[in-house]
């Protein structure tokens, strides 16, 4: 991989150790994954923000290294482990080491978004910008529906863009591995955002390549498309869907769909409900608004967004609309190894998330009721 004298001399460590540390990361993917060069980015999405993903080794690599690296360009930032104005039931030792890793990113100029939602919050540069995404879902969404350019990149790796702000000139970032080989047929109606969550997750533990098509379904609502995007995420290596028809075709019927149903849908109901995997936007919570206006929700409900979402839906009397049923907003946080939902508080969740259940189910050992939003707001409201 060619570089420039002056990323060259990042690399020796003349511009500090942390900027080297950066670069070594980037050389070593680019070396891995062909890349010819590297390409200036406009915006970084940091993942590695929640405690319970990055541990105590994690918590002290951030200290260091933000003591000397300096964001380059917008960088924006995951969910945390709880919304600190929620702190119930969360241990000292949570918060304090949670606080440690909002310290560090803030030491570094990133913006305190907390979101995995970013395209929901922030506006979009124009197409074919390269970005650098390290949230899957981020990534899929971003690369399939905005035309914005990112590999699926790993916690490190879009960290080390931020600071230099380049990243590998390869795969999702070329055109040619835009352009699906394979494609995905839906042969029956789909019904709901969970069927598209179930062709996501279908999707990216059989398509080994990054891009995927997806055939026999309409273009998804925004609702639809997070479903799809962060299923695709959660199971592969893919990074990017387009709707039309691939040269290999692979059915998706009824069965392959209940497949993933007796996978991941492990509970025929739940002890609490969690909504928000990717989070909460506006187009759901209006939705949920509707269908809950008037009543009251049976079993306790956590509703996952971020401080900016939640603080629009406020300004409208959206968010208001929503506790009035009884729901608890629980922002900057996310429904995926949140220490809210724990083994020992609960033996199984109500979830609409394909992403959340397999999280909930691997590392919460949480048991999971998969259910469409519609389905359980009409179920669990009175």
């Amino acid at each position: 991989m060619e570089l420039s004298r002056d990323e060259e001399e990042a690399l020796a460590g003349k511009q500090g150790e942390a900027l080297a540390s950066a670069y070594r990361i980037l050389a070593a993917i680019g070396e891995a994954t062909g890349a010819k060069k590297l390409v200036p980015i406009k915006w970084a999405h940091v993942s590695g923000v929640n405690y319970n993903t990055i541990g105590d080794a994690g918590v002290q690599f951030l200290e260091k290294f933000s003591r000397e690296a300096r964001v380059a360009v917008k960088t924006t930032v995951n969910p945390m482990g709880y919304d600190r104005a929620h702190p119930e039931g969360i241990s000292d030792k949570f918060q304090e080491k949670q606080a440690s890793i909002v310290k560090s990113y803030e030491r570094m100029g990133v913006t305190p978004s907390f979101t995995c939602t970013p395209y929901e919050v922030f506006d979009i540069p124009q197409k074919g910008t390269a970005v650098s995404f390290a949230e899957s879902n981020a990534a899929v969404f971003s690369n399939s529906l905005l035309g914005l350019m990112t590999n699926k990149e790993s916690a490190l790796s879009a960290l080390a863009s931020s600071v230099t702000g380049k990243a590998p000139l390869s795969d999702l970032r070329l055109e040619e591995a835009r352009n699906p080989k394979v494609g995905i047929e839906a042969s029956f109606k789909f019904e709901s955002e969970l069927d598209y969550g179930l062709l996501g997750y279908f999707a990216g533990k059989v398509v080994k390549d990054s891009s995927v098509a997806l055939g026999g379904i309409a273009k998804p609502s925004t609702i639809e498309a997070k479903a799809l995007s962060a299923a695709i995420g959660t199971s592969g290596s893919c990074g990017m869907f387009t709707i039309g028809e691939g040269q290999e075709k692979i059915s998706f019927g009824k069965k392959e769909a209940e497949a993933v149903m007796d996978e991941l849908s492990t509970a025929d109901d739940g002890d609490v409900i969690t909504l928000g995997s990717p989070q909460l936007g506006m187009n759901e919570l209006d939705y949920l608004a509707k269908m809950v206006e008037g009543k009251k929700f049976t079993k306790r409900c956590m509703i996952f967004c971020s401080k900016a979402i939640h603080n629009q839906a406020a300004r409208i009397g959206l968010a208001g609309k929503i506790e009035r049923s009884g729901a608890e907003f629980m922002c900057d946080s996310c429904t995926c190894l949140t220490p809210y939902v724990t083994k020992d508080k609960y033996d199984s969740v109500v979830s609409n998330s394909v992403k959340g259940a397999y999280y909930l189910n691997n590392s919460n050992k949480v048991q999971v009721a998969l259910k469409d939003i519609k389905t359980i707001a009409k179920e669990y409201t009175e």
